[in-house]
Formats: structure tokens, C-alpha cells, sequence
């Protein structure tokens, strides 16, 4: 599991561990008796977003604790009978961040977002994408749930550019060994941008790396930088053409790619073929304002 960040903050601390460590552990084995105990029944209500950042469209999606508990047993038994759930634990806790806990004497507010894929029950890769605020309160020495407002968009409203001028549509699924990348994406924009191909290459003209590793991030810093020539960055970019000298370089190419973008990843298509000189990677890019 991922390594409690509130360690030195017991209240914090035990917030994290029931938002995150018991309700991943629960969920992926169907066992709601595990955090039966986390809630607050009465007055107990959770709104749902929907996913969309417009308030007017938010809804009492669970007017009490039961309804919610019914649609959660739901669910996580869809999980359970179809997934492993060592890999599904795995893939839950690294999806998932708690970075952000307000504390005000025995209510708390916590930030829960969820940014990444999991394997769904069907055996498909599905993205998951959205933040939910859980009200806390503190009942006898012990930090419990009393309501939530979830399925909200992240990030909420227009602060990453990407959350409006590009969205993976709901339901898009890709296979187990998808890279990283959306298998489709809507867009709407203002303004499209296309570079030309860029390879690892200096203002000299001279070839710049000799491992995948150098060459990929060369050449994708040249493509920020004719990006950021029309006001775009990497999170604007929603289409990728990869040509690589070697597809054997493909996963050393992904490790330093998928550092350098956000969700929704932009689609991508990646093919091998001869280059020129001593490039062994180059790159085109498409990106949407």
C-alpha cells in the first residue's frame, strides 16, 4: 500500500488510513463490515457531481447511509467476482491521492481524487478520473464519515486546460497491455496546433544523446519548445506520432514519455522505421487550445 504521508499528524494520520488504506482493502474484497464503523448514520448525505463542474447538475445521490452502502456493496461485488484483487488493490492505492486534509477542532474536510486506469470487472483497462470531499468528524476519540460530495470533476472547473478542450469519453476502455495513453479523446477547441516532427537534435543541427533515454527527452523538450512558440504545453497535446528507429526502446521510450503528461493522456501511435542520421526516436505532436 502507499506509504501514509501523515505519519507525524495522528489525526491526519487515521483520516488517511480510513480514506484510503481500509476503504481500498474493503471495497477490492466486498466487505463492508470493515468500515461499517467509519460512518455516521444519522444525517448522513452524499451528493454526486455527476462529473460534471457545473453545480446546477450536482444531486442527492445517496439521502442517507443506506443507499449509499447498497450502491458501494454493489460495486465492489462486481469486483470480487471478477477481478484479482491483489492487482486491483494495487492498482486502487496508486490511482489514489490524500494529500490535502483540513482540520478545524473535531471536523475535518479531506480531498480524495482519483487520477489513473484500473482493470474493471470485465478484464478492461478503464480510466478513472474525479475527486470527492468526505465531511469528517471526530465521535469519541475516532475520525468518522458524515457526508461527501463525490464525482466531482478533477481538476474542478477550467484550471488545467486539458479538463475542457480535451475529455476521454465515458466508458472508453483499452486493453490490458494499453501503454500510457487514451484510447480516444473528444475535443473541443478554439485553436488547433500541429508541430512538424522533432528528433534530438541542438540549434547547431548536431545529434544530441546516444541512449533512448537522452534522445526522448531532447526531443520531446524541442517539442515543447515549438509548442510553447503558439502558447500550448503538454497538457494542451491530445495526439502523438511516434517513430522509433527500434521498437525495442518502446518501454525505456515510455518511461521517460509518460512523465511529462497528464490525464487524460493524449492518443498516440507509434510505429518503427529508419530515421535520419542517428536519431533513434522522433516525434509529432497535436494540441488543441
Amino acid at each position: 500500500m502507499k506509504k501514509n504521508p501523515f505519519t507525524n499528524d495522528p489525526d491526519k494520520s487515521a483520516i488517511w488510513t480510513m480514506l484510503v488504506e481500509r476503504d481500498i482493502i474493503a471495497f477490492c474484497h466486498a466487505d463492508w463490515e470493515m468500515v461499517s464503523h467509519d460512518f455516521i448514520a444519522s444525517g448522513f448525505m452524499g451528493i454526486d457531481g455527476n462529473k460534471i463542474a457545473d453545480p446546477d447538475q450536482w444531486s442527492i445521490g445517496f439521502p442517507d447511509l443506506v443507499s449509499y452502502k447498497n450502491e458501494w456493496l454493489r460495486q465492489a461485488q462486481m469486483f470480487k467476482e471478477s477481478a484479482d484483487k491483489t492487482r486491483l488493490i494495487e492498482e486502487f492505492n496508486a490511482l489514489t491521492d490524500l494529500s490535502q486534509i483540513e482540520i478545524n477542532g473535531d471536523t475535518a474536510l479531506a480531498h480524495k481524487k482519483f487520477d489513473g486506469y484500473f482493470t474493471n470487472h470485465s478484464g478492461d483497462q478503464e480510466y478513472l478520473n474525479w475527486q470527492t470531499l468526505y465531511q469528517c468528524r471526530k465521535v469519541d476519540q475516532q475520525w468518522k464519515i458524515c457526508g461527501f460530495m463525490g464525482y466531482l470533476p478533477f481538476p474542478l472547473g477550467d484550471q488545467r486546460k486539458s479538463s475542457t478542450v480535451k475529455k476521454l469519453p465515458s466508458g472508453a476502455q483499452q486493453h490490458k497491455t494499453a501503454g500510457p495513453y487514451s484510447p480516444v479523446l473528444e475535443i473541443n477547441s478554439n485553436k488547433l496546433v500541429v508541430i512538424s516532427g522533432q528528433a534530438a537534435l541542438n540549434m547547431d543541427g548536431n545529434v544530441v544523446g546516444a541512449t533512448i533515454e537522452e534522445q526522448t527527452e531532447v526531443t520531446l523538450q524541442n517539442c515543447l519548445s515549438q509548442l510553447e512558440k503558439a502558447n500550448c504545453t503538454f497538457d494542451d497535446v491530445f495526439k502523438v506520432n511516434v517513430y522509433l528507429k527500434d521498437l525495442a526502446d518502446w518501454p525505456r521510450f515510455n518511461e521517460i514519455y509518460q512523465k511529462h503528461f497528464i490525464h487524460p493522456m493524449p492518443v498516440r501511435t507509434a510505429v518503427q522505421t529508419p530515421l535520419l542520421l542517428t536519431f533513434l526516436v522522433e516525434i509529432e505532436m497535436w494540441a488543441a487550445k
